[in-house]
């Protein structure tokens, strides 16, 4: 750190400014829930551990009812609840939770059926399909609950993700039943998924806060995945009902919301409805479905995603500023690195480049982001399986930033490195925005800045000592905007010096 101060002091061409007076009550820390809510959020999807794919795990499937595609057609098999309590046991073990920490992982995003609920609210299942199998669901409440402990144990956070709602969002097996979706065609579907929903959170919390102290690790809900809705309007007006209903239960927990491939009209919709509390844009990214995906080559899906000028970066920086302005964020809720064969060219680590083009797209413009999935039954699978993906050299054995104890002191030389970045990037914009007719207020720009400095640098200090990557602002926007109450017209002359103070914080440490 002196080094890097003596080389700073050098080339500034002048002395290092005092301190700039901020009110003490703006300098709170970070509680333990706002660590995990607002860092960056580098995860893994715990895909068929409750929610089950036959294309990922076929053994739970062995004497399902055909077409034998669901949950719900084991369910109405021989021995399901025997099967289904194996599987649960030993799909995902201590020693998975250690693999997904000791790469860097902070966060998992675990998909549920709301029939996985019965065991702690049997009134879930009522009018649905699932009314007649209570008593073989109703074991996966202790499992879900238990996997939240143990992510503590590793300061993972996790991600509840609502993946099967009554009556179907939208016509995959995935969504528990092998029928076609009725969701948005029958109010009661609608209306017991909200029942469904608020009693999840309500006995998520209830669990989380009988610990001493409470567990911090829950770092949202998923409203639907995937929802396939006939209009956007009718998905945004349950949206708003959803919604309602849950932040009267818990005002302050993450909202995420599966956007349908339309990412731009739900980012105008989280944009209408600012709220101190994130409402955070799940948008999934694949590139291997289409017949566009299958024309394109390796090499160009990867081209399109790292040129920072090109479509899908500027639609994710773009989506980032207003999500984060109106308190939320952008998430990736599932990518992976498979590709259609037709990409496929065989070039050297052409599927290696195209993950790691994914993963400097996701870093550069999102809050956080889950690979789908962590593993499956057969091994091999390089584009699907994240074990497999860094197994074969395609998915980086190490993601996040570890702990350099050094550079995370909060010594005298740290702030003067503050003061001095703070007066130079103040400079440079006063420069700019000189040019242009207006009133500005600077004081803004400074005060932004100090305060995105020494947060960067208090969420690095609040690193548990056995994690494997520090914390990190992820959801910046959001987090910036918390940080003040004052969201005048000057607002953007705060945020602007915040975000810059993040980046050069996080550039320091990194040179250090």
């Amino acid at each position: 750190m002196h080094k890097l101060f003596d080389k700073l002091i050098q080339h500034g061409g002048k002395e290092v400014a005092g301190p700039h007076h901020i009110p003490q009550e703006t300098r709170n820390k970070f509680s333990d829930e706002d660590v995990y809510r607002y860092r960056k959020q580098r995860g893994v999807n715990l895909g068929s551990w409750f929610v089950l794919e036959r294309w990922i795990t076929s053994i739970p499937f062995q004497l399902a009812k055909s077409p034998a595609k669901s949950d719900l057609d084991v369910a109405r098999g021989t021995d399901a609840r025997e099967i289904l309590e194996r599987h649960w046991d030993t799909w995902i073990t201590d020693q998975d939770w250690k693999w997904i920490s000791d790469r860097g992982l902070n966060s998992v995003r675990i998909p549920i059926g709301y029939y996985h609920v019965c065991g702690i609210d049997p009134t879930v299942l009522h009018g649905t399909d699932f009314e007649p199998y209570y008593e073989i669901f109703c074991g996966a409440w202790e499992r879900i609950i238990l996997a939240i402990q143990k992510a503590a144990s590793h300061n993972i956070g996790v991600l509840i993700d609502l993946h099967a709602a009554p009556g179907k969002q939208n016509n995959d097996a995935h969504a528990g039943t092998s029928g076609p979706s009725n969701f948005f065609r029958d109010e009661h579907h609608q209306k017991s998924t909200i029942r469904a929903l608020c009693s999840l959170v309500k006995n998520l919390n209830h669990f989380t806060n009988s610990f001493s102290p409470p567990l911090s690790n829950l770092i949202g809900i998923e409203l639907l995945n995937e929802p396939h809705p006939p209009s956007d309007g009718e998905l945004k007006s349950w949206y708003t009902k959803a919604i309602s209903k849950v932040r009267a239960i818990d005002p302050i927990i993450p909202i995420h919301l599966g956007e349908c491939w339309r990412p731009d009209s739900y980012a105008d919709f989280i944009a209408q409805h600012p709220s101190s509390a994130p409402i955070v844009l799940d948008h999934h990214l694949y590139r291997c479905f289409t017949s566009s995906d299958t024309t394109t080559s390796a090499e160009a899906h990867s081209r399109s995603l790292t040129d920072a000028n090109a479509a899908t970066s500027k639609m994710f920086a773009s989506i980032a500023e207003k999500v984060g302005r109106a308190g939320g964020g952008i998430v990736i809720g599932e990518w992976s690195g498979a590709l259609n064969p037709g990409s496929l060219r065989g070039k050297p680590d052409e599927q290696r480049d195209f993950v790691h083009a994914e993963l400097a797209l996701f870093e550069r413009t999102c809050s956080g982001w889950f690979f789908w999935t962590y593993k499956k039954e057969k091994s091999g699978d390089t584009g699907w399986s994240l074990r497999d993906a860094v197994n074969g050299g395609v998915f980086p054995s190490f993601v996040g930033i570890k702990p350099n104890p050094s550079s995370m002191k909060d010594d005298e030389n740290q702030s003067k490195i503050r003061d001095l970045l703070c007066d130079k990037a103040l400079a440079a914009h006063t420069q700019y925005w000189s040019r242009y007719s207006g009133r500005c207020d600077h004081a803004r720009f400074s005060e932004g800045y100090h305060l995105g400095w020494d947060d960067v640098f208090q969420l690095m200090l609040s690193t548990p000592a056995n994690s494997t990557s520090i914390n990190e602002i992820g959801f910046k926007g959001a987090w910036a905007r918390r940080r003040t109450q004052k969201h005048d017209k000057h607002y953007w002359e705060f945020e602007a010096g915040f975000l810059q103070a993040i980046g050069a914080a996080i550039e320091l440490y990194m040179l250090h």
